[in-house]
């Protein structure tokens, strides 16, 4: 039983599914791009590098390439930070709200197209069990030695 769940994960990084959503931007540009979408009011001064970091249990080096890769497209600027000049804070453009926007659509009708394929009871069964696999994963991560993602998805 336990190879055959290996093999199904593994099946599931192979058909790279969280990586067809839009083309010229990697996994982790989309992510941080929802992170800030979520996270940063339009009218707000923005969201500190560490603030992202910590929320997307990367290291601040890591958020700070894919702030560089999404600077220069032009999906979200720095700002310096009215109350401590030595810190930056980050936040959408309007091209970057624009392409949060169309993300969100892309996976909404990938996700669309595989309650079309389960139906919906096995989509609730899949959800359900998702939810309890990371709650394991999530529970069990200090014991399986694993620290942040390194993002080295790029």
């Amino acid at each position: 039983m336990t190879k055959n769940l290996i093999k199904a994960f593994m099946r599931f990084n192979k058909a790279d599914f969280h990586q067809r959503t839009l083309p010229g931007y990697t996994p982790s540009e989309i992510r941080l791009i929802f992170r800030l979408k979520h996270m940063v009011n339009p009218d707000s001064p923005g969201i500190k590098v560490s603030e992202i970091s910590n929320t997307l249990r990367v290291t601040s080096p890591t958020v700070t390439q894919w702030i560089n890769g999404l600077e220069a497209k032009g999906m979200v600027e720095r700002i310096i930070d009215e109350q401590d000049r030595r810190a930056v804070r980050v936040k959408l453009t309007e091209a970057g709200t624009k392409l949060a926007t169309e993300a969100q659509a892309a996976m909404f009708r990938r996700f669309q197209g595989l309650v079309n394929y389960l139906g919906d009871e096995d989509s609730v069964k899949l959800a359900e069990l998702l939810t309890k696999v990371f709650t394991y994963l999530n529970e069990n991560e200090v014991s399986m030695n694993h620290g942040p993602e390194s993002g080295d998805d790029q």
